[in-house]
């Protein structure tokens, strides 16, 4: 089985608390309820102040590996990664939409425009 990783954060601030990781295996789903009995950065916390997204098996792996950072958006409640600029290495972290999601953005508007680019040439447009 395998298991997508959750991310608890402060529903305030959006500031992760914990990224529990994937797992595979013989591993069984947990609830909420005793996640934050399982894990000591729960414990400490007020549940009612703590949000969690699931993310599916393999959700933004590359993402993970390349960002140098992520938070939770507190006004989306969507994940954003930062990634570092080589050329300007103690810049702020700027955190954005996962560059998997701008790269199927930008990938789809292509195919798009170059249908109707198609369409243009052949004079059916």
């Amino acid at each position: 089985m395998n298991i997508g990783r959750k991310i608890y954060f402060l529903i305030s601030a959006g500031n992760v608390i914990l990224d529990t990781g994937e797992r595979v295996g013989h591993v069984i789903e947990t609830t909420f309820e005793q996640d934050f009995e399982s894990y000591v950065e729960l414990a400490e916390r007020i549940p009612e102040t703590v949000g969690v997204l699931k993310l599916e098996y393999g959700q933004y792996t590359e993402d993970f590996t390349k960002s140098n950072g992520f938070r939770v958006n507190p006004t989306t409640l969507e994940l954003e990664f930062s990634y570092s600029d080589p050329r300007e290495p103690e810049k702020s972290p700027v955190y954005q939409m996962p560059l998997t999601e701008q790269m199927n953005k930008y990938t789809d508007y292509l195919v798009e425009l170059d249908y109707h680019l198609s369409l243009v040439e052949l004079g059916l447009n």
